[in-house]
């Protein structure tokens, strides 16, 4: 997405005729774990890999069909990652933002975070290579590394260089930041060396 603007989920909602609206998800765990024994890992955090070599969030367009937003992320999260997504089943309450662009074309990206334990995240990976869309519209989950390693750029800076689709680096910041998986000044400390080329 070029420029956007922030809107409430309501606004969002009342944009007219013409206005297409996608929906997608970060979806979290708690993780205890610890790389190489010494680096905790904090919480396991949900992207893909898209079939353009962009990261991006579980999800997708809500079809007229669809009848809510959430009725259209849930259907497309099932397409996305397979039978383990079967019993999730995101509702408004889990909606964080909306962000909106008329250019090349009128979209509305509606973003939801959910909190699961680490056993039904561990299930949506083993799962995803069953999905319908995967090898196709998705090559693959990968995890967010929520730590900086010692040299300052290794972890979360070097991952928020990678290229995104659409808004999805700003809706990452967004929710680590929102849902406190991230402490915030290293949050804005990995956000500024992924920007300076690390």
């Amino acid at each position: 997405m070029g420029e956007s603007r922030v809107l409430s989920r309501a606004e969002a909602l009342e944009l007219g005729p013409g206005w297409r609206h996608a929906c997608h998800a970060l979806l979290c765990a708690p993780c205890p774990g610890r790389l190489f024994g010494r680096v905790p890992l904090r919480h396991a955090v949900l992207m893909q890999m898209r079939f353009d070599g962009r990261l991006g969030f579980p999800g997708g367009f809500v079809d007229p069909q669809d009848g809510s937003l959430e009725a259209g992320l849930n259907r497309e999260l099932r397409e996305e990652l397979g039978p383990g997504a079967a019993p999730l089943s995101l509702a408004e309450g889990d909606y964080l933002g909306a962000r909106c662009e008329e250019t090349p074309q009128r979209l509305v990206a509606h973003f939801y975070a959910k909190r699961l334990s680490l056993e039904q995240l561990r299930a949506l990976e083993a799962g995803a290579t069953k999905a319908k869309d995967h090898g196709l519209e998705v090559l693959g989950l990968v995890r967010v590394p929520l730590y900086t390693l010692r040299d300052g750029a290794g972890g979360l800076p070097t991952f928020l260089s990678n290229s995104f689709v659409g808004c999805a680096r700003e809706q990452l910041l967004q929710a680590l930041g929102a849902l406190g998986l991230v402490p915030e000044a290293e949050l804005h400390r990995a956000e500024a060396a992924s920007r300076k080329g690390l």
